[in-house]
Parts: structure tokens; C-alpha cells; sequence
């Protein structure tokens, strides 16, 4: 029995560093398993204990850590058509901006239904890592429920902000939750326009918030689709990149420099805007770290 648990031990540790598809997991685990148990049936074979012959064969194995990273440099690469897909969602919106659809009343509803049909198939497919994308943009008709209570009469937009904000973050701690028992890396993918959407509103037209004129968004059209260019070219990358650091680094980049480029081209924030801009950068790296650690501890609490 004692055994067993060392075997589950050692296991449970591989799947918490895996970090890919639920469905290879399984099967990556499956072979493992079989792999120790084949090899400890050898090693009795030649006279040591049952004991013995599977903590050579796990020590021959070498750390769960190290394992894990090393089967995920091997599975975690996505194809080119993944990489496109995953980088669909931004070129999009970056389409917006540089044809100055934004302005119309047609374009931006086929988008959202195109989002929400690209979710359902995403998700009926088991949800691939190009799906992650595609999630973080699902929150932008909440994002723009949220700016049209600034228009409501006086005194009402701060009664229903109240109300707005935390069912807000109610709703993206769930998602992330949802879907962070996976990799926490996509769960920052899946935030990372946020600080994009929050620069161009900062550096937007307006006298008395919530002023927000079209004539910013069609003046500073070039650069907002610039901005939305490069995430995705960051998500494809994340996508195609199989070293995990190399995956941090293009998420980290696809929040930095389009913050840069929208407070450089704005003219109307300076240094303080941008450094506001990177810590909620950095909060959807370190939240979505922490939750994920919180998760995996309750689940070790409660198997072991």
C-alpha cells in the first residue's frame, strides 16, 4: 500500500508541473505509470524487494520537476494553424482600428458573434490553447456594459459601479479558476488585452469622464491597431514556443510594449500612467500564480 502511495505521490507531482492538455496528461501519466511498474517487475526479477525496485526505478527517473519540464519542452510546442488561430482574435481588433470599423454599427456586433461562435466550438473541442485568446476578448461586451454606466444621469454611474466592479471581478476569478488548473500562463493570455483597452481609454479624448469621443479612436486608429497587431503576434508566438521562460517573455512583451507605444503616441499620459499600466500587467501574472498555487495545495491537502 505504501508503495502505491509513493507511486501516486510521484505522479500527483508530474501532473501538477505538466501544464498541457487534461487529455495527454492522462495519457503521459498512464505510460509513466506503466513504465515504473514494468521496470520495478525487472528489477525484482534480479532479487531486490518490491520496495526497493520502484524507488530505484523512481529515483532513476530523476525529479517529478524536472520530468515534467522536460515532457512539456517536447509536447507543448502548437502547430502553425494553432498559432494562427490563437493570434485571430487581435488581428481582428486590429482590423478595427486600421479600417476604422469601430465607428459603424454593424462590425463590431459580427464580430462579437463571430467571438462567441469560435468559444463554443473552442470549448466543445476541449478547449485548445489557441481557445485562450479568443476568452479574453468573450469580456469585452462586459468591459463595454461597464463604460455605458458612465453615461447613466448623474449620480447613477457611481451606484451601479458599486454594484459593477465587484460582480466583475467575481466573473474573472471564476474564469480564471475555471480554466488555471491547466497552466496559469494561459490565464495571463487570456487577460493580456486588458491592459491595452485600459491605456486606450486612459489616453482617450475627454473633458468631463466620461467624454470618450469617436475622433480619438479614428485619430489614434493607426496605433491602436499597432497595438493589437503585436498581440498577436505575441499569442502566436506563445503558441509556437516550447521553453516556458520563452512563453513568459512574449507574454510579458504583449503587455509592455503595446502599453509604451499607446503612452508615447497619446501625448496625455506620462511615466505614472505607465507604470500603473505595468503593475496591472503584472497583477494578471502574479493573481493568476497565486490562485493557481492555492488550488494545487487544496488538492494535495485533500488527496494526501
Amino acid at each position: 500500500m505504501d508503495l502505491r502511495i509513493d507511486l501516486g505521490r510521484y505522479l500527483r507531482n508530474l501532473k501538477e508541473n505538466l501544464h498541457l492538455d487534461p487529455t495527454l496528461e492522462i495519457e503521459i501519466l498512464r505510460e509513466i505509470e506503466t513504465h515504473v511498474e514494468d521496470e520495478s517487475a525487472e528489477m525484482r526479477k534480479s532479487g531486490l524487494s518490491e520496495a526497493e525496485a520502484v524507488e530505484k526505478t523512481i529515483h532513476l527517473l530523476g525529479s517529478a520537476k524536472l520530468v515534467a519540464r522536460q515532457i512539456y519542452d517536447v509536447h507543448s510546442q502548437g502547430t502553425w494553424r494553432q498559432a494562427l488561430l490563437a493570434g485571430m482574435p487581435h488581428v481582428f481588433f486590429a482590423a478595427l482600428f486600421a479600417l476604422n470599423w469601430l465607428t459603424g454599427v454593424t462590425w463590431v456586433p459580427i464580430l462579437l458573434i463571430v467571438v462567441a461562435g469560435i468559444l463554443f466550438y473552442g470549448l466543445f473541442r476541449g478547449r485548445p490553447t489557441w481557445l485562450f485568446p479568443w476568452l479574453g476578448y468573450a469580456l469585452f461586451p462586459v468591459a463595454a456594459a461597464g463604460v455605458c454606466l458612465l453615461y447613466l444621469p448623474k449620480g447613477w454611474p457611481i451606484v451601479t459601479l458599486i454594484l459593477y466592479i465587484p460582480l466583475v471581478l467575481w466573473l474573472c476569478c471564476f474564469i480564471t479558476i475555471k480554466f488555471i488548473r491547466r497552466d496559469w500562463l494561459y490565464a495571463t493570455l487570456m487577460l493580456v488585452p486588458v491592459p491595452t483597452f485600459v491605456g486606450l481609454f486612459m489616453a482617450s479624448d475627454r473633458g468631463v469622464l466620461p467624454d470618450l469621443k469617436l475622433s480619438f479612436f479614428y485619430n489614434f486608429a493607426p496605433w491602436s491597431a499597432l497595438t493589437f497587431l503585436m498581440l498577436g503576434v505575441a499569442a502566436a508566438l506563445f503558441t509556437r514556443l516550447k521553453t516556458r521562460w520563452l512563453r513568459i517573455t512574449a507574454l510579458a512583451a504583449s503587455g509592455i510594449l503595446p502599453a509604451t507605444i499607446i503612452i508615447l503616441a497619446s501625448n496625455r499620459l506620462g511615466f505614472g500612467a505607465f507604470v500603473g499600466l505595468a503593475l496591472l500587467m503584472l497583477s494578471f501574472v502574479l493573481v493568476p500564480v497565486y490562485i493557481e498555487h492555492r488550488v494545487h495545495h487544496e488538492e494535495s491537502t485533500a488527496a494526501s
